[in-house]
Formats: structure tokens, C-alpha cells, sequence
């Protein structure tokens, strides 16, 4: 249940409120906020227009897999500890993270004279441009837009240089023609990054209603499990492009999404451009496989050492079973054991 995670959470690491812990939940769940969604949810989790999450005490939730990408090695000291705020647990400084899950998923947040909002990108671009960036280090940005040319959101629409700057987002639309009638109508198959549909709509209507747009005769949300839907009719005596042109001007059919590239780099604030994003999980990355092989070999060779003592025992085992007899306690039968030159 979601309820046990979010009391989890909080009673182990974030000694605040339960809303904002299953506010995170439901956002990581959710397809059209997330482009890789961290969590499978079970229930309902909201949608584009606007509806709420049920109460945690509905939901499930789970793991989905991009998460386990960025848990891989958790266990094999990859990773720093520090204890959490009563000192009684020990949490990740950070994720030992496999995919730059900052430039994939994005995010935003706001702090004391500073705030970040980052947009999300395409996981297979990114990779290629990771890629790019550790077989040339001198690559250039334009270089890199050649693989990844722009953000990816993940409600669609149609869209790096200093980390900083706004970038226009349109709706997906194309425009169909009744077979038996003539008439024209607008289909909106994807709606800009984090607008509400529903109150998208609204603002349509009411513009119809103004009389500011008068080429609309129809307007209807046919939306289901299969995708976005948005049929808006036209009039006979209309055009269905001159139409369009007001819906991105004076609805949000078109938005921009600002772009402020801050985060934290080595513990400081810092406006990064796609590339130094990029260097720094590269660097990030050598860092954790490197710890990870240490600590696989540390392990290896405790694993030989065992191994070695094994195969001595066996090749001497009358010995070894005479010195145990013999010995008063387990005790004094392992200091034989280790003082002796076998």
C-alpha cells in the first residue's frame, strides 16, 4: 500500500508531512509527468486534467524499472552513507544511477535566492550523447545536438547552448475532413508539457463564447485509455488553419517551457549547459564502477582466503583432525590450527 511507503518514509527519512511524500509518489508514477516513470502504480493516480491521486490508503505502488537502473550496486559500496536525521538509519548521500536521470526525467525545485526547472529528455538520445562525449571529450555542443537535439516531455508536442532559456511547446494536431459532410475539424492528439487538459478546454470554450474565436462549432474531449483526443469542429464558413493559428495564440495549445539548468555540482550550485551535465555523471559514473570493482575484489579475495584455508584442511586432514582431538577447546584448536606452518 502507498500508505506504508509514505509512513515509511517519513518515519525513517523525512520527518515532515505525508502529503508532500505521496504528492512525489504520485508525480513519479504518473506517465505524463514522468518520461520514465520511477514508480508502477496501481489505482488511480491522477490525470492530465487535473484529477487527484485517490488517498494513499487506496493505492499500491512499486518499484518500476528505470528505478532499479538507478539502484544498481546500491550494496557494494558505490555509493557514500550518511545517517539520517535521528542517526538511526543510513541513507545514500546519492543514487549510484546508471542513467542521468537529472536531463531524463528533469526537475524543478525553488530554494533561498535560486530555483531550477529543468525539461526532461529522450533516454536514447542522452545515452548517445553520453556516448558521444566519452569517445571525443572535445566534443562540441553542436555536436552533441546532433543526437540530442532538444528536451523531450512526455505529453508530446512539437519543439543548450548556456543551461538558460525558454522553449515553445505546441500541441500535436492535425486536421480532418468528415467524409460524408466536408466539414473540417481540428484533432489534438498531444497537449503541451504539464498543461491541464481539461482546463485547456475550458479556456476554448470560453473564447467561443467571447466571440474572440467565432470559427468553432463544436467542441468535445474524446480522451480514454488509448490517448489524448480533442475534437474541435469547424464551421462550414471557416478555416480550419486561421482557426488553429488563434488556439495556439490565445489558448495554452502552445506554451513555453523556461529552462533553468541549475543543480547542485561537487556540493555547489551551478548553470550547466548539456555538456557539462554530461562530463560530470560521465566522471560521476567512473567513480562508482571503480568502487564497485574494489569492492568486488576486496570480496574475491576474502572468498580465496577462505578457499585456500579449505584446500590446505583437505590436503592435510589427519592432521588437521589429530590437532582438534587433541586440543582442550575450539579455542586453543584454532591457534594450533593458524600457528602451525602447513
Amino acid at each position: 500500500k502507498s500508505a506504508r511507503i509514505v509512513g515509511d518514509v517519513m518515519g525513517k527519512y523525512h520527518p515532515h508531512g505525508d502529503s508532500a511524500i505521496y504528492d512525489s509518489l504520485v508525480r513519479m508514477a504518473q506517465s505524463f509527468s514522468m518520461s520514465l516513470p520511477l514508480v508502477d502504480g496501481q489505482g488511480n493516480f491522477g490525470s492530465m486534467d487535473g484529477d487527484a491521486a485517490a488517498a494513499m490508503r487506496y493505492t499500491e505502488s512499486r518499484l518500476a524499472k528505470p528505478a532499479h537502473a538507478l539502484l544498481d550496486d546500491i550494496d557494494k559500496d558505490t555509493v557514500d552513507f550518511q545517517d539520517n536525521y535521528d542517526g538511526a538509519e543510513k541513507e545514500p548521500v546519492v543514487l549510484p544511477a546508471r542513467f542521468p536521470n537529472l536531463l531524463v526525467n528533469g526537475g524543478a525545485g525553488i530554494a533561498v535566492g535560486m530555483a531550477t526547472n529543468i525539461p526532461p529528455h529522450n533516454l536514447g538520445e542522452v545515452i548517445d550523447a553520453t556516448c558521444m562525449v566519452i569517445d571525443n571529450p572535445d566534443v562540441t555542443i553542436e555536436e552533441l545536438m546532433t543526437v540530442c537535439p532538444a528536451p523531450d516531455f512526455p505529453t508530446g508536442g512539437i519543439t543548450m547552448h548556456t543551461g538558460r532559456g525558454s522553449v515553445v511547446i505546441r500541441g500535436k494536431t492535425e486536421i480532418e475532413v468528415h467524409p460524408k459532410t466536408g466539414r473540417e475539424a481540428i484533432i489534438v492528439h498531444e497537449v503541451p508539457y504539464q498543461v491541464n487538459k481539461a482546463r485547456m478546454i475550458e479556456r476554448m470554450a470560453e473564447l467561443v463564447k467571447e466571440k474572440k474565436i467565432e470559427g468553432i462549432s463544436d467542441l468535445r474531449d474524446e480522451s480514454d485509455k488509448s490517448g489524448v483526443r480533442v475534437v474541435i469542429e469547424i464551421k462550414k464558413d471557416a478555416m480550419a488553419d486561421v482557426v488553429l493559428a488563434q488556439l495556439f495564440s490565445f489558448t495554452p495549445l502552445q506554451t513555453s517551457f523556461g529552462v533553468n539548468m541549475l543543480a547542485l555540482n561537487g556540493g555547489r550550485p551551478e548553470l550547466l549547459d548539456l555538456k557539462k551535465v554530461l562530463v560530470s555523471f560521465i566522471a560521476f559514473r567512473e567513480e562508482v564502477i571503480a568502487r564497485r570493482t574494489q569492492f568486488e575484489l576486496t570480496k574475491a579475495r576474502d572468498r580465496a582466503h577462505v578457499l585456500i584455508g579449505l584446500a590446505i584442511a583437505v590436503a592435510n586432514i589427519d592432521d588437521v583432525i589429530a590437532v582438534i582431538r587433541n586440543s582442550a577447546d575450539p579455542h586453543i584448536a584454532k591457534e594450533e590450527l593458524m600457528r602451525r606452518y602447513w
